[in-house]
């Protein structure tokens, strides 16, 4: 406020005391976040090549891929480990799925790089010499596909309920393997071999 007529003048300054006081609060944050900013390691660009070695079927498998490379994608473009199936690419159907250390994983949602040091195993992993895993020989027992586009990421899904202990009844499987569409409507079919091949999977 203006001084009155006749007033004697302070010679304080209320308005620039505070611009001031305000500008000395923040010299120390700002000092502080640009020695911060400098130290900071420069971002990598996610589409420069990465180096990324990835087990799978529990061979170790060296490639150099695009950083934002997807499990699946590194599977099917690099590897040519084509029975994991690209279905929705939304992670909603699990065609894709595999067990990455024992659980079941859709590989359309997982950066290849986060399973690094982690057990892939694929449909392909599955079979020893000529011998069928005994879930899909419940499969191909109880004519649990038609088309068999879903198959593998069913297969895959089905051994991981039986070993998360969710296929003791009928309704268990049903609601432990929805997350796995089947086209095809071969539902019955597919429960049928989830219970087929339970006892000799937890046996093992």
């Amino acid at each position: 406020m203006p001084d009155k007529p006749g007033s004697r003048s302070s010679g304080f300054d209320r308005r620039a005391f505070m611009a001031g006081a305000a500008g000395s609060a923040l010299m120390p944050i700002a000092a502080r976040a640009a020695s911060e900013d400098a130290r900071a390691p420069a971002a990598q660009d996610p589409s420069l090549p990465a180096d990324v070695t990835l087990n799978v079927n529990g061979k170790d498998k060296r490639l150099n891929i695009d950083a934002r490379t997807t499990v699946l994608d590194a599977l099917r473009e690099h590897l040519k480990l084509t029975g994991s199936k690209k279905g929705c690419d939304h992670g909603q159907c699990g065609a894709c799925t595999v067990l990455i250390d024992d659980r079941r994983v859709l590989s359309c949602l997982t950066l290849a790089l986060a399973a690094q040091g982690q057990e892939i195993t694929t449909i392909e992993g599955l079979a020893t010499d000529d011998r069928l895993h005994p879930m899909q020989q419940a499969f191909i027992d109880n004519d649990a596909f038609q088309c068999g586009y879903c198959t593998p990421g069913q297969i895959m899904s089905a051994i991981a309920c039986v070993k998360e202990g969710h296929a003791g009844s009928e309704a268990d499987i049903r609601e432990y393997m929805s997350g796995n569409i089947c086209r095809c409507a071969a539902y019955p079919n597919i429960v049928a071999a989830v219970k087929q091949a339970a006892p000799e999977i937890m046996k093992g």
